[in-house]
């Protein structure tokens, strides 16, 4: 069912600040009566323009099942100084890919975990980029996990955090991502911001899932990630679509039979994210930790 574009701020209770960053904060918020969770993302006046493009995109991709959705059509602004303005959106009760990862403790999530997720993030992606959007921001930390509503699936996966991201027609060349997961082609002069680069994004972050770790190429002013142990053949070619040569190289990869970046709607359709892996979710103590951690609250009308 879909929820209303709608929240009754006076009823609101706090519960908890679930993370700080360079952009502003997230608190986790809660109405008594229905005991429905929303997440409050606040930021200071003068990133007033980046939440308000989280917004659009939001509404844009209204009701798209890998998107995290807005809560409120509506930029609020705060009542206090210094002023801040701030949006509502779903909570992610079962928190993000970055808190996943760190369960594992340095070591590779499952291969058919992984699978699962990157079809997920892809779909979310394949959405984007087919309306003119890049999101130019993916990373574990902007990939958000939600009780599972399809069975034999371990959770719901949804992107998030869509204030660096680009719109159609629009100058893309004072965005930057976050280092670690940008391309080659997003450094220097003739800098080049499209879908590729989401693709190289995922790349670096299916890297992570396997327990890869970043390292920077100095002379080439971009980071490459080591890899400590085998991957199937199919996950391996995944990788190597990713973060093939862009497609602006299209002569030159033919000349010398390199291949090109892959599309979201191609992954789709890669054996890698295609082949059956009918594997029940390990109940892992590992898992059981992490679960235990990001579990929602429970919420009573007496304990608020």
């Amino acid at each position: 069912m879909t929820e209303p574009l709608y929240v009754d701020e006076s009823s609101l209770k706090d519960v908890r600040v679930l993370g700080r960053g360079t952009y502003g904060s997230v608190s986790l918020k809660v109405h008594p009566d229905s005991c429905r969770f929303y997440a409050r993302k606040t930021s200071p006046m003068q990133l007033k323009e980046h939440l308000e493009k989280e917004l659009r995109i939001m509404l844009r991709f209204h009701n798209h099942p890998r998107i995290v959705q807005a809560s409120s059509p509506n930029l609020h602004l705060g009542k206090t100084e210094p002023q801040d303005c701030y949006i509502y959106m779903e909570y992610a009760s079962e928190g993000t890919l970055r808190k996943t990862i760190s369960s594992f403790r340095g070591k590779s999530l499952p291969e058919y975990m992984i699978q699962r997720l990157v079809r997920m993030i892809l779909q979310g992606l394949d959405a984007l980029h087919s309306q003119g959007y890049v999101h130019c921001d993916l990373k574990p930390e902007n990939v958000l996990l939600f009780p599972s509503t399809t069975l034999g699936e371990p959770w719901d996966v949804k992107l998030a955090d869509f204030g660096l991201s680009k719109e159609p027609n629009t100058d893309p060349s004072h965005l930057c991502g976050t280092p670690q997961y940008m391309s080659p082609e997003c450094n220097g002069p003739n800098r080049i911001i499209d879908p590729a680069l989401d693709i190289y994004s995922l790349g670096c972050v299916v890297y992570e899932m396997f327990g890869a770790k970043p390292y920077l190429e100095i002379y080439e002013d971009y980071y490459e990630w080591n890899l400590f142990q085998p991957i199937s053949p199919e996950a391996k070619d995944f990788l190597i679509r990713c973060h093939a040569r862009h497609p602006v190289h299209r002569a030159e990869a033919e000349r010398f039979n390199y291949p090109l970046r892959a599309t979201a709607a191609e992954l789709l359709n890669h054996p890698f994210v295609t082949q059956k892996l009918y594997v029940p979710l390990p109940t892992t103590s590992q898992q059981e930790d992490w679960r235990q951690e990001t579990k929602t609250p429970t919420v009573t009308k007496a304990a608020v």
